[in-house]
């Protein structure tokens, strides 16, 4: 079975979806990957090698790029770092068999923008994908000047570091504060362990202390929000982080 090419992936799926660049040599992992993201709405073109990959960034343009990082010939590594010193601001996700924790640093501190272990659930690569879109289309300087949040009865006043929930004050400690911050700033989509570190532990290399510290405020916090209520606001996807939005329990 021969894989169908970028141009051909695009005429099948139609205009306005969003175009995905996946550079993976490894015959079976890439159709299998197409296969999935189609049916997710995504349009996907196939780079088997770094320099496929190259030539494509060069003649369109694309919203996210899926980069292996085994390639035969230029790494995925290699490849992420010419990208960024040539100004590419393309969000890209690598993919990668290497699971060790330095490995996971040096994607990131490579240019990476998630990094997505295999073997991996299709539906957990597309969760990510729609995550950078989000990310990348969203306004900065908005969420920046915004300094008020509401979701259901939850506000918070970042001004006075104000949270009410059903209009009773709830007491955070700073750490719980820039957690649900964090929380905020997403909602509805998962935040991982390792933003949570960087982004509020200001840790760049997430280790399992480092995990245990950040599952105690979050059962802190949770406790504080959630308690008490009939609707649940603060949800723990398994494996991946944590999510805010409204859920009734049944």
């Amino acid at each position: 079975m021969r894989l169908l090419s970028g141009a051909a992936l695009n005429t099948m799926n139609g205009p306005g979806r969003p175009k995905i660049l996946l550079i993976e040599d490894e015959t079976k992992t890439a159709r299998a990957i197409i296969s999935g993201l189609k049916t997710e709405g995504f349009v996907v073109s196939l780079a088997s090698t770094g320099e496929e990959g190259f030539f494509q960034l060069n003649s369109e343009s694309f919203d996210v790029i899926i980069l292996d990082w085994m390639l035969p010939g230029r790494s995925g590594l290699e490849v992420l770092k010419t990208l960024r010193a040539r100004g590419s601001k393309t969000p890209v996700l690598l993919l990668t068999a290497r699971d060790a924790l330095e490995d996971r640093v040096t994607g990131l501190d490579g240019g990476a923008d998630d990094y997505l272990v295999k073997p991996f659930a299709l539906a957990e690569l597309a969760a990510r994908l729609r995550a950078l879109l989000r990310r990348a289309t969203a306004d900065p300087a908005k969420e920046e000047r915004q300094t008020r949040w509401r979701v259901a009865d939850l506000e918070v006043d970042l001004s006075l570091r104000r949270v009410t929930r059903a209009q009773r004050v709830v007491d955070l400690t700073p750490r719980e504060f820039d957690l649900l911050i964090q929380l905020l700033i997403n909602t509805g989509r998962i935040v991982s362990r390792e933003t949570l570190a960087r982004e509020v532990w200001q840790e760049v290399r997430r280790a399992t202390p480092l995990d245990n510290v950040i599952d105690v405020h979050v059962a802190h916090l949770r406790r504080k929000i959630d308690d008490g209520f009939a609707s649940r606001l603060i949800h723990t996807v398994r494996g991946v982080g944590l999510v805010l939005r409204e859920e009734f329990d049944t």
